[in-house]
């Protein structure tokens, strides 16, 4: 993720974090001031009605009751009541157990002793990651059985000839579906019943509990009221489905986005070649309208002066030249031979070069010859050695 992308996504979660904070204490401030002054007037009223008792006396005696109740105590029990309930027994030490791998932590119920907070250090560290290979294992599994579930309704539809786009919409809609259905409103109807909650309460408990943000408020099985040991381990294992749906979910909905994103790469390739395509295709089109050879305008053309030719040497006519005389004719020898480019030897690049620009070609006065290259001697043969070959080097 890019630095720019990070600060950006910072900023937003911290202006829903402010907002956020704005509209609680607008909506929970007045109520907290509220209790306050409840709280207030009822300890006047009970000093009034007990002046042997000391203001001081009874500020010590609400500390400790607040704190037995922060250690699992029961108000309404006495010491000489006879309770099965206890905030430590198997079933509830299993839930609680059970709220420390989760990471839920309702916080009702905490640990007083330097032992037990010893313990939970370890315990937390091995278990929360145990409990996080079992719950993508659950969720993998439950998921699986939802889509083919789903699978089996998606073939009725398309039998129906409905648009295979509409049957992916009406399958995802269909997978939320049945999970809030098993996993949200089920388990609040169920607490509604057993807890004596209202609807509002036991949906509130339901997704505080199942997104892990666990408050304390309300928890269920914490009623001294419930004396079924294997109704809290029996909450646990909810919890446990819960959570595996809802991550079952959020793996789903990241695969759909990874999927979207390909689509959408893919799509812009495609769009960036046939644009390329078309680019090529409609400059290839002018170029032939044009003609393959076409012309700059006139107009583009720069106007620079031709080169001057080089100065060219006079040649005079040469005065006829008197008769010479006749020679004897000389013995015959191998003559040399005559190699046409020998005659071409005076043409250089120059040469060639003028002869493209339209200037006149020096040539070589009539009646003058190059003289030919001396020949070889030929050596006499000797008696005994190989006759040698008349041919000039």
């Amino acid at each position: 993720m890019r630095s720019t992308t990070l600060l950006a996504l910072l900023a937003l979660v911290l202006l829903y974090l402010v907002s956020g904070a704005l509209v609680f204490r607008a909506l929970e401030q007045p109520h907290e001031q509220q209790a306050q002054r409840e709280l207030g007037e009822v300890r006047e009223k009970f000093l009034r009605a007990h002046p042997c008792v000391s203001d001081q006396e009874l500020g010590l005696l609400i500390k400790e009751v607040a704190d037995a109740l922060g250690g699992g105590a029961d108000p309404e029990t006495n010491s000489t009541s006879n309770s099965s309930h206890s905030a430590w027994d198997l079933g509830s030490a299993f839930f609680f157990s059970g709220t420390i791998i989760t990471t839920i932590g309702y916080g009702n119920v905490a640990l007083r002793t330097d032992a037990g907070r010893l313990f939970c250090i370890f315990y937390a560290l091995v278990g929360i990651p145990l409990f996080g290979i079992l719950l993508a294992g659950v969720g993998d599994r439950l998921g699986s059985s939802l889509r083919r579930g789903i699978g089996h309704i998606e073939a009725i539809f398309l039998k129906w000839h409905v648009p295979p786009e509409l049957v992916r919409v009406l399958s995802a809609m269909l997978f939320l579906l049945i999970g809030c259905l098993l996993f949200v409103l089920t388990p609040t109807f169920v607490f509604c019943y057993m807890e004596d909650w209202s609807k509002l309460e036991a949906i509130y408990f339901v997704i505080v509990t199942l997104t892990t943000v666990g408050f304390g408020d309300y928890v269920a099985g914490a009623d001294p009221r419930q004396d079924s040991p294997a109704y809290q381990p029996l909450v646990w294992f909810w919890i446990l489905l819960g959570l595996a749906y809802f991550a079952s979910v959020l793996t789903t909905i990241g695969n759909w986005l990874r999927v979207v994103s390909r689509r959408t790469r893919a799509e812009m390739g495609g769009l960036t070649a046939q644009a390329a395509s078309w680019t090529g295709t409609v400059t290839a089109r002018v170029t032939q309208r044009a003609g393959p050879t076409a012309p700059p305008p006139e107009k583009e053309r720069p106007l620079l002066p031709p080169p001057p030719c080089p100065a060219q040497p006079l040649v005079r006519p040469r005065s006829p030249s008197p008769p010479e005389k006749a020679q004897p004719p000389s013995p015959p020898t191998a003559s040399a031979l005559d190699y046409p480019s020998e005659n071409l030897a005076f043409i250089d690049e120059s040469s060639d070069t003028q002869s493209e620009r339209g200037c006149p070609v020096p040539r070589a006065p009539r009646g003058r010859r190059r003289p030919n290259p001396p020949r070889k001697p030929v050596r006499p043969r000797g008696p005994g050695r190989p006759r040698d070959k008349d041919v000039p080097v």
